[in-house]
């Protein structure tokens, strides 16, 4: 199948022309069609494998086809879970509408929101946006949602966890009833589908691979290791491997901190990204990485969504996810357009059911192996750890929310405390 028999304009078939695409992927495929039937979508693709343009293309095509030139209310609104997707986002939908009478616009939190409000005022049909500066701008009456024809939500799954729902809802009731609904993600919970059919009106439903799956060109290992040893095999591997680019992820923001400075004393240039860090920082370490004066990126689950760094080698878990889906969202920052990748994770007896959470997920048994001179500690507790230890992380988002709403910033609130959910230790503030 070619882009052409799906049915997009030309203007769209000429960005994409330029843009070097060829054939659409599967998940392009199934998903354009209905979106540009009209159809609400719930869509689910491994990472990696074109889900942006499986919803910009279709909706970019939809707008041009009803042009509003006099004047241009937001007509499409994207939200994203962070602020580095929502700018990979918006990136994708300025180079796919080049050739379209369209303006777009993002908007997220961590700089002024001066130029945000500028370039909306002048009129825009596509909005890139997070929730907490959506929120923010809204109730400073600087933006309306009054006129949404198309609402997508990109990596739906972690947009409908409990951390989000409530900005979501409130959202919703600034948008007329009447629209198009779009959710695309790698993963599904049954819980986040069941939600998401509250939002969705009889929706198709687009599966291009399993879900939650993982994707064949990522070779996957386990690394079964004490935990005090960690950071002495990551800079090993590392360092013997002669890795010159790597993607860690680590549980808490102060841990990520921590394993930089390590790093940086054995002589491997690393950088640290996480909520706690301004934009400015976060802009400045992923930029360092992508052009290789940064050899090592250390995250938390902030850079799992949306990062698109081309041909990235090597991903390792410092620490693997108390939420299984997040592995795979982490591992899919390799492997990518079917380059192939590694993605290392070094276990400690406390992750243990982290670890089989995870197996079981994915349906598959992950290869172990252990180094000589770091092996585990036969000792050691298999209890996990504590979902608590993170929590002093997360929480400082109150505290820090006053100081980023006065520049304009803009938190999400947390909702429903007491959510069977197991928590979340990722960034929160968009």
């Amino acid at each position: 199948m070619s882009f052409q028999s799906l049915g997009l304009s030309e203007a769209l078939l000429k960005a994409i022309s330029k843009k070097g695409y060829t054939t659409p992927s599967p998940i392009q495929e199934k998903a354009i069609p209905p979106v540009l039937e009209g159809h609400d979508v719930l869509a689910s693709a491994q990472t990696g494998t074109g889900k942006t343009a499986g919803f910009t293309l279709p909706l970019l095509h939809i707008l041009s086809e009803n042009p509003k030139a006099k004047y241009r209310p937001i007509r499409a609104l994207i939200l994203t879970p962070t602020r580095e997707l929502a700018a990979q986002v918006y990136a994708n939908v300025r180079e796919y509408s080049e050739f379209l009478n369209l303006r777009s616009a993002v908007i997220f939190g961590g700089v002024n929101q001066k130029p945000q409000v500028a370039t909306l005022r002048q009129g825009i049909d596509v909005l890139v946006a997070t929730p907490g500066r959506l929120l923010d701008l809204q109730n400073q009456g600087l933006l309306s949602l009054k006129r949404v024809e198309i609402f997508v939500l990109d990596e739906a799954d972690r947009m409908l966890d409990m951390g989000f729902l409530r900005d979501i809802e409130k959202v919703i009731k600034s948008m007329p009833e009447k629209r198009q609904n779009l959710m695309f993600s790698a993963t599904f919970s049954k819980d986040i589908k069941k939600l998401a059919h509250g939002i969705l009106n009889h929706p198709v439903q687009v599966e291009a691979t399993p879900e939650n799956t993982t994707v064949d060109a990522i070779t996957q290992k386990v690394y079964r290791v004490a935990k005090g040893s960690k950071t002495g095999l990551i800079i090993k591997l590392i360092s013997e491997g002669n890795w010159k680019q790597v993607l860690v992820f680590t549980r808490t923001k102060h841990g990520a901190n921590k394993l930089c400075e390590k790093m940086d004393k054995a002589g491997i240039t690393a950088a640290a990204i996480h909520g706690n860090k301004s934009q400015g920082a976060r802009t400045k370490a992923l930029a360092g990485f992508k052009s290789g004066r940064i050899r090592v990126l250390v995250a938390t689950d902030i850079a799992a969504r949306g990062l698109d760094i081309p041909l990235l080698p090597h991903v390792i878990n410092f620490e693997i996810p108390n939420i299984p889906e997040d592995y795979v969202h982490r591992i899919g920052r390799t492997g990518r357009a079917g380059a192939n990748g590694v993605a290392l994770s070094l276990v400690s007896a406390d992750e243990t059911s982290f670890l089989r959470a995870i197996e079981k997920l994915i349906e598959m048994k992950l290869p172990i192996e252990i180094m000589e001179g770091f092996e585990p500690d036969p000792n050691a507790s298999t209890a996990p750890i504590k979902q608590g230890q993170g929590r002093r992380n997360r929480n400082s988002r109150n505290s820090n929310s006053r100081s980023s709403n006065k520049s304009g910033g803009a938190s999400n609130r947390n909702s429903n405390s007491n959510s069977r959910r197991p928590k979340r230790n990722s960034d929160r503030r968009n």
